[in-house]
């Protein structure tokens, strides 16, 4: 896959969150208000250009992400991350449930030193609250390059509710995400 650069209309910015199976994690952000895309892809390894395949090995390094642009005048960066650990489970390194490798590591990648700011803040604030039964291990790391999945990664939730890892693990964490951000999602 090619790298994807990254142009933006004026007004919007960008989130690149790692969070266990990009499926799921686009399931959720797609149906928020103020989020005008979210593609899957590969952030934060070394081999250029890598496929699902490489990925899964763990030997890219990469871990799959979603690259969401939103418009911060109706969504901030911070909601964008209270939904990202409402929707994955932040204290589990290196896995997400049956998901297990460096692919499926818990990460915000930040592309300016106010998202930085922010995700920590917000860590902070969330560990505080003591919200999770175990320490919060997101790593928060500067963006690097983004590679966007394969085409049949995109919109899967959507284009595959019944495969089975969709109805069964996605679909429950869509539910729950829906009603509990009710009040963000898209008319």
């Amino acid at each position: 896959m090619a790298e994807s650069p990254v142009t933006l209309p004026p007004g919007k910015e960008i989130a690149t969150l790692g969070g266990g199976c990009f499926w799921c994690i686009e399931a959720a952000f797609d149906q928020l208000q103020g989020v005008d895309s979210v593609e899957s892809g590969y952030m934060g390894g070394k081999q250029p250009n890598p496929s699902y395949e490489a990925v899964c090995t763990g030997v890219s390094g990469h871990a799959e992400v979603v690259q969401v642009t939103f418009d911060p005048s109706v969504i901030s960066f911070r909601d964008i991350l209270y939904v990202f650990f409402a929707v994955h489970d932040p204290t589990t390194l290196n896995r997400q449930g049956n998901d297990v490798g460096t692919q499926y590591r818990s990460v915000v990648f930040y592309h300016s030193p106010a998202q930085e700011g922010t995700a920590k803040e917000v860590i902070a604030a969330l560990t505080a609250d003591k919200l999770f039964d175990a320490p919060i291990v997101t790593e928060v790391s500067p963006a690097q390059p983004f590679y966007m999945a394969e085409d049949y990664h995109q919109e899967y939730f959507v284009r595959n509710p019944a495969q089975p890892y969709c109805s069964y693990l996605i679909g429950p964490k869509i539910a729950k995400f829906r009603q509990q951000f009710a009040s963000k999602l898209k008319g």
